[in-house]
């Protein structure tokens, strides 16, 4: 299976999302915050696509991506996971540098907080990431998926029905 970005973004924030998506049951599709980061994507920077260009390759895709000045911009919606999503994009950088690209940054930008985020890759981040590469790769191959984390951030993922559910047990 080939790694994404997403895979690492889900890994930091919860590793039953990461489970279900990699295994196939998606929900984005059905979430109005899914939808709602859609349409800040489209609609933030709108002058962007003149200037960058989304970059799919190796795996990834980049929401805009500076050629010229090799950095990444990643869109969010909000920064109430920012280390999920600084680590989506330290994957990205680790992947341009595995085909060969050097020299390359990135930054998150928030556009309704009005913020961004540098974002940077050190020897110790690309030790951690070969390693959360190993760990995502038992966790999405594994038979069993993984418990519910029960923490305030579930309540606003596309999932939150699936997981939290009350069913009846099987007479």
């Amino acid at each position: 299976m080939q790694i994404t970005g997403t895979h690492f973004n889900y890994f930091h924030l919860c590793h039953r999302k990461l489970w279900l998506f990699a295994n196939g049951i998606t929900m984005e599709h059905t979430s109005d915050t899914v939808y709602e980061g859609k349409l800040i994507h489209e609609s933030a920077y709108p002058q962007r696509p003149e200037r960058y260009q989304e970059v799919e390759v190796a795996g990834i895709k980049i929401d805009f991506y500076d050629q010229k000045n090799k950095v990444i911009h990643e869109i969010k919606k909000t920064d109430k996971i920012e280390e999920a999503h600084e680590w989506q994009v330290k994957f990205y950088i680790y992947t341009l540098e595995k085909i060969g690209v050097e020299g390359v940054t990135g930054i998150l930008e928030y556009p309704e907080l009005r913020k961004t985020s540098q974002v940077s890759l050190n020897d110790e981040d690309r030790k951690k990431l070969m390693e959360d590469t190993r760990k995502i790769e038992e966790l999405i191959e594994s038979d069993k998926c993984p418990p519910t984390i029960k923490s305030k951030i579930c309540k606003s993922c596309s999932y939150y029905e699936f997981c939290y559910c009350k069913e009846e047990d099987a007479v």
